[in-house]
């Protein structure tokens, strides 16, 4: 078969979608990247999995009808150039267009994958600019997701919103999987660091992803005279809901945080670290958790859809209400006086990526529910 994987960053394709296209490469189909802000680097990482990478133009954030008719146009032709047998997308402007262009093109099989509500459908919308953006993203993806023969989501929560809110019809076969999973031997245990509990936020710098909590709970674990450290390791984002440098920059000079950049390899960083600290307002699966878990660390983050899964209280971590400074800030305390505490949680953390978030069994169960055989196939 003729199968691609669709997003909207390139270098995902890469980092949480390799495992799926080496696999499908491996079981003998013609496997196909697609997405924007492509680089050599990430042709080449893609052609050393055994896929293709295409590039594509696409706006990975905007909604201008004009330049979303152009993007759907050329998902329409370049559908039609590849011959596909099988798409599967993922990420809002992927699941939309490049479901709608795919089966104008005739592409026999179509499935998405939810990654996440995304910031626009998280939360309560404040404002008519919200609710109007809002109401689009619904109507989007309830002309999409009908005309897909399976959706994949990464927790029940997502699941079942957009089932209840008329996003996806009862008569779509979906799936819950375990986030993209996570490689354990590429991120082996590795053994606690020395010096003070070092707290570290990994992923990309949104409001929502809880970095204002993080950054109060560090102002208030100073207040109690705590040896600790609050490192930042990310991308600032075009997002609207993006940190701001400038934000950033107050913070470090302050001395609430240190910024780390961003890092190609997070490995030495999380290594560096003894607690993963997340007070995101709600995931699909958090990667940067599974892998802080796979290394062995804890990991504290929010009772909130797609981050609740990976962690059981008092096992590989603490769970706190969304947005509650004064909870996060006291089960980073904990953490902070108690180093047994955060090597028995890592312990656990680890026993837990091994038994379920294992790349090679997430990839199984998605290969399963698309239908695509495991095995090498005859021309």
């Amino acid at each position: 078969m003729r199968v691609a994987v669709m997003g909207t960053q390139a270098k995902d394709l890469v980092n949480f979608r390799g495992h799926l296209l080496s696999e499908m490469a491996r079981a003998g189909h013609v496997a196909y990247g697609i997405a924007p802000e492509g680089t050599p680097e990430i042709s080449a990482a893609l052609e050393r999995l055994g896929a293709t990478f295409v590039p594509i133009a696409m706006d990975r954030t905007g909604l201008n009808p004009f330049a979303e008719l152009g993007t759907f146009f050329r998902l329409w032709r370049l559908f039609r150039k590849l011959h596909l047998d099988l798409l599967l997308t993922y990420e809002l402007k992927s699941v939309v267009f490049g479901t709608l262009a795919a089966r104008c093109a005739f592409v026999p099989r179509r499935f998405a994958m939810i990654t996440g509500r995304g910031t626009t459908l998280q939360g309560e919308a404040r404002g008519f600019r919200e609710r109007m953006v809002r109401a689009v993203v619904k109507r989007l993806y309830r002309l999409a997701l009908p005309r897909t023969h399976g959706v994949l989501f990464q927790n029940q929560d997502d699941c079942s919103f957009f089932v209840q809110e008329g996003m996806l019809p009862g008569t779509v076969p979906r799936k819950i999987i375990h986030g993209s999973g996570v490689d354990l031997d590429y991120f082996a245990r590795a053994p606690l660091p020395d010096g003070p509990v070092t707290f570290l936020f990994l992923g990309r710098l949104l409001r929502n992803k809880g970095l204002h909590e993080f950054v109060e709970a560090s102002r208030i674990l100073s207040m109690r005279n705590l040896a600790f450290r609050c490192r930042i390791l990310g991308a600032l984002d075009s997002n609207p809901n993006g940190i701001t440098g400038r934000q950033l920059e107050a913070w470090v000079k302050e001395g609430a945080v240190e910024y780390l950049g961003e890092a190609r390899d997070v490995r030495p960083v999380l290594a560096a670290a003894h607690v993963l600290v997340l007070p995101s307002y709600g995931e699909g699966t958090p990667r940067s958790v599974l892998e802080a878990m796979s290394m062995g660390r804890a990991v504290v983050t929010t009772d909130a859809p797609g981050c609740r899964e990976t962690v059981v209280e008092d096992r590989n971590g603490f769970l706190v209400p969304v947005g509650d400074v004064s909870a996060l800030a006291n089960a980073m305390e904990k953490l902070a006086v108690d180093p047994a505490l955060i090597a028995r949680f890592g312990g656990e953390g680890r026993k837990m990526a091994e038994q379920k978030y294992d790349v090679r069994l997430v990839t199984a169960d998605i290969l399963s529910f698309l239908g695509v055989s495991p095995h090498p196939i005859t021309p």
